[in-house]
């Protein structure tokens, strides 16, 4: 097996991440900055699985002006790169967390796609997509790329290459969920919000993935933040409940908990083993200024900390 992974982020940013004790309105602020990070969502889900050894190709879209940081990013981890440059600059996003842990996020706009590009794109990555094992797509859509396009690219995608790991959120999160991906990470936010209800219990979360399993997905995986991570597929469901731990900033926690799943199914993991995995890495990321995995044997030690159950 190649072990080959490809991740997609179409509107990436740059994050800065900051600790605030407490966020108040119209006064000025003083903000500890954590830092300044290339990132999106699927950037971070291949700095997780670099750091875990897998070979990872990423591409999206990024502008001219600013990309020095991606690129620094990409080299300095052994990425394939493979974005294509678009007129303007990348995004940036401010992070802030609060001393009870909250996290206020404000998220800037960035480039624009025009039509020209966004169809050299969509032609030309389905020219080369289908050699990987599995294609991680995340985050939003550019201001110029349609929700109705998206799902056309999606579905042409899952053609030629089976395993699609789905994460993203508002009318992205809908147009992808119309082309069936193999599986798929809400949060519980998302999920109620695709639902169009409130989820108070957990068996209404499984109610809400088995109505997503119905649309032919393979696997869903909720993240219920410090509650953990909840998986359904046509084995059963499990509970995945981490530690108590010290919040740094939980920017990139989701995109942790989905390179963990990732390496997980690669590796022919059991769900219950990658579950546990991919909670721990999440775990981990919280406690951290940004993602990725410095110490293997602190994985393995949160790992073990991990409670997991089956729900019946």
């Amino acid at each position: 097996m190649s072990r080959r992974v490809a991740t997609i982020t179409l509107n990436p940013a740059y994050d800065l991440v900051g600790l605030c004790p407490e966020i108040a309105k119209g006064t000025i602020n003083r903000v500890q900055t954590v830092g300044l990070h290339a990132a999106g969502k699927g950037n971070n889900v291949a700095k997780v699985l670099r750091d875990l050894g897998i070979d990872v190709t990423v591409s999206g879209f990024l502008g001219k002006e600013n990309q020095e940081g991606f690129q620094q990013l990409f080299s300095e981890n052994g990425m394939t790169n493979r974005f294509y440059l678009v007129p303007g600059r990348t995004r940036i996003n401010v992070k802030l967390t609060e001393r009870n842990s909250e996290v206020t996020d404000f998220n800037f706009s960035g480039f624009y796609v025009s039509e020209n590009e966004w169809l050299k794109f969509f032609n030309d990555s389905l020219s080369w997509l289908g050699q990987f094992d599995m294609v991680v797509v995340s985050g939003s859509l550019p201001t110029g790329v349609s929700a109705e396009s998206f799902t056309d690219w999606m579905a042409r995608l899952r053609q030629i290459c089976p395993c699609i790991i789905f994460d993203s959120s508002r009318e992205a999160l809908v147009a992808g969920l119309k082309a069936s991906p193999w599986l798929v990470k809400p949060n519980l936010h998302e999920l109620e919000i695709w639902a169009g209800r409130l989820l108070p219990g957990l068996s209404d979360v499984i109610m809400a993935a088995h109505q997503l399993r119905d649309l032919g997905i393979a696997h869903v995986v909720i993240s219920l933040g410090e509650r953990g991570a909840l998986w359904v597929n046509a084995s059963g469901a499990w509970l995945a409940k981490p530690p108590p731990c010290k919040v740094v900033s939980t920017v990139g926690a989701g995109d942790s908990m989905v390179g963990g799943l990732v390496y997980g199914l690669l590796m022919r993991e059991s769900s219950e083993h990658t579950l546990r995995l991919a909670t721990a890495v999440s775990a981990l990321a919280v406690s951290q200024p940004n993602v990725g995995i410095s110490n293997r044997p602190e994985l393995a030690a949160m790992m073990a900390r991990i409670e997991l159950a089956p729900i019946k």
